[in-house]
């Protein structure tokens, strides 16, 4: 039963933010092979002032056995 959590800088409308849900949703379905009903999706808003001690460092940094795909870019 995935549950992901998208944390994404402030901007985006609730429709994009749809799309974002639908596409993680089918990619997870299809990767996972678990069925639509297994999957939940939660998108969070940061500003991106606060990025880099609310998301990049506790998310990423602290945790790096846990970062599949990591990112191309360090926070001001």
């Amino acid at each position: 039963m995935p549950h992901i959590i998208v944390k994404i800088a402030v901007g985006r409308s609730d429709e994009n933010k749809h799309l974002i849900a639908t596409a993680l949703t089918k990619a997870i379905m299809h990767s996972a092979q678990v069925p639509d009903e297994a999957l939940s999706v939660s998108i969070e808003d940061f500003d991106p002032a606060e990025w880099g001690a609310k998301v990049f460092k506790p998310d990423i940094i602290d945790k790096p056995d846990l970062l599949y795909k990591k990112p191309g870019y360090t926070p001001a």
